[in-house]
């Protein structure tokens, strides 16, 4: 049975400023569908090579697969409909596959716009996937679908989801098979050598407000530190990797697992070849700041801090449990152990003014990260975030959330205005940086990776493609009032779709009302007890 992926054409001008990105799903789902016995995998990479839909429907027709399969977050779930229909049109036997976080959450929504597709694999996809490869081979699709699990499909106008799947428990069985991408093309430009992105971890145990991981993955794993290092290792010998990023939402989390990987890299002196950066939490680099040399000489150079917001209140709208004030030392501690740090910043909120913004730059000038980055509020539509804001959304145009667009208009500013103040955040920092940090300061390999770094800026910014400032008309300040951001309007939320969203509201909304009526409990309780009373003797009174 031939099976072809497709990674599908969407570009936003965000994280692909630093390189092109290696799909790591198709090398997750292509291993696992090997152990299985399926040897006919093929990969059209649409993003990296820029494939038109001609391009596509003319590949799609010369290998002729039995399955087409492809993955989407929500900013590229139209580019991966779009993917499947013209699976429809020019190989209309073949099974249409699609599966990823947006999907997962959002399968009514999808079938009821792209009913073309015939199933969506809900959740951690390799188990699934395979299940689904091998009632397909065998003869029992679509007959027996609804006797797999974590499946979604229209069934005679009914959409269907089965019993959700459970999460991978033995990861040791995950074998990513990295052959089937065409490494030459995938560079991280700062370091300018070929960029990888493993795995250690699934999950996340925390539950900040804004994101949808810790929903997706469901419970936190972390697999072997030398199974994931024999990966590396192959990477860097067999493919020529010199740089990788960590998946995971924060492998720092398991300090155990996360010390043995850096002392496995070291044993194999794989630092000197390769090296690479994470995401983690402020929290984790207070615990671990007599570690952080240790994690320097394992090749760690880059760690993007979700310091996520210069105000505390909004630290505590998203649940991230930390404190301003600790980002600033986190940033010196990693910097002290000559590891670059690049602060992350969300803005837009409805709270969003002039003047938060330039505390945000403000704060960012003063606590001296190598590197900032200002991300637009996206609200995902599964996150608990979008629940209690659900009713200032006004944009329902998918292919806009992506970070770098201001969905969500402030209530005293204009969206233009909101880019503007951006913009002008990153033309100062960066600025800044260019003249008076950058050539200037540390070892030889921070000046190279930091230039590189500011070289991926310029070359964004000189082809539009940053923030997607070319698509969206922004020149400059004197621009801001007419920026078009292009949203499709006529994109709205299929009923079935937002029953779901109504009846998540009404249970967030009850969560939310039992969770102040027992805060309210504890404080009078406190309260008595304060006074030398009791639960007890209150009752009675």
């Amino acid at each position: 049975m031939r099976i072809l992926f497709v990674h599908p054409n969407y570009r936003s001008g965000g994280a692909e400023i630093a390189g092109t990105w290696p799909p790591a799903w198709v090398a997750y789902l292509t291993g696992h569908l090997r152990q299985a016995g399926f040897d006919d995998v093929h990969f059209i990479d649409a993003m990296t090579d820029n494939k038109t839909d001609a391009d596509l429907a003319q590949e799609m027709e010369a290998l002729k697969p039995d399955v087409v399969g492809v993955t989407a977050i929500t900013p590229s779930i139209y580019k991966a409909e779009d993917v499947l229909k013209i699976a429809s049109q020019v190989i209309p036997d073949a099974v249409r596959v699609m599966g990823g976080v947006h999907a997962t959450f959002m399968y009514k929504q999808v079938l009821s716009e792209a009913p073309w597709i015939d199933v969506i694999v809900r959740g951690e996809g390799e188990e699934i996937c395979t299940e689904l490869m091998l009632a397909i081979e065998d003869g029992r699709w679509p007959a027996e679908r609804r006797k797999i699990k974590g499946l979604a499909f229209v069934d005679q106008d009914e959409i269907v989801a089965t019993q959700a799947a459970s999460t991978v428990k033995d990861l040791e069985k995950i074998k990513p098979d990295w052959t089937v991408l065409e490494w030459s093309k995938y560079i991280y430009i700062p370091l300018g050598t070929r960029v990888a992105i493993p795995n250690l971890a699934r999950g996340c145990p925390f539950t900040c407000s804004f994101c949808s991981q810790w929903k997706f993955w469901r419970d936190y794993r972390v697999r072997d530190p030398k199974h994931v290092v024999d990966e590396i290792e192959d990477l860097v010998d067999n493919h020529g990797v010199g740089f990788f990023i960590l998946a995971d939402e924060e492998p720092t989390i398991n300090k155990k697992k996360f010390i043995a990987f850096c002392e496995e890299l070291i044993a194999r002196d794989l630092p000197k070849r390769v090296k690479w950066g994470i995401n983690t939490r402020v929290t984790d680099i207070y615990r671990d700041k007599d570690l952080l040399k240790f994690y320097r000489k394992a090749g760690l150079v880059h760690v993007s801090l979700g310091t996520e917001a210069a105000a505390q209140m909004k630290l505590d709208v998203f649940n991230k449990e930390t404190k301003v004030e600790e980002n600033k030392t986190a940033i010196k501690l990693l910097r002290d152990a000559d590891i670059l740090v690049e602060a992350q910043f969300i803005v837009g909120l409805d709270n969003e003014t002039p003047e938060t913004l330039e505390e945000t730059y403000k704060m960012a000038w003063d606590w001296q990260p190598d590197l900032a980055n200002w991300s637009m509020y996206t609200p995902w539509p599964f996150t608990p975030l979008f629940q209690e804001l659900k009713d200032q959304v006004e944009i329902y145009d998918f292919s806009k959330y992506n970070f770098v667009t201001p969905i969500m208009k402030p209530a005293q500013m204009e969206r233009g205005e909101l880019l503007d103040g951006v913009m002008n955040n990153y033309r100062r920092f960066y600025s800044k940086k260019a003249l008076f940090h950058y050539p200037w300061r540390g070892t030889g390999f921070r000046r190279r990776y930091l230039l590189g770094c500011l070289y991926a800026f310029l070359k964004a910014g000189y082809k539009r493609t940053f923030y997607d400032l070319g698509k969206a008309g922004y020149w400059g300040p004197q621009t801001k009032s007419k920026v078009d951001f292009h949203f499709d309007e006529t994109r709205e939320l299929a009923e079935a779709q937002l029953d779901d969203w109504e009846a998540a509201a009404d249970r967030a909304a009850q969560a939310a009302e039992r969770r102040e009526a027992v805060r309210a409990q504890m404080k009078e309780r406190s309260a008595a007890r304060a006074c030398g009373g009791s639960t007890e003797q209150m009752g009675d009174a």
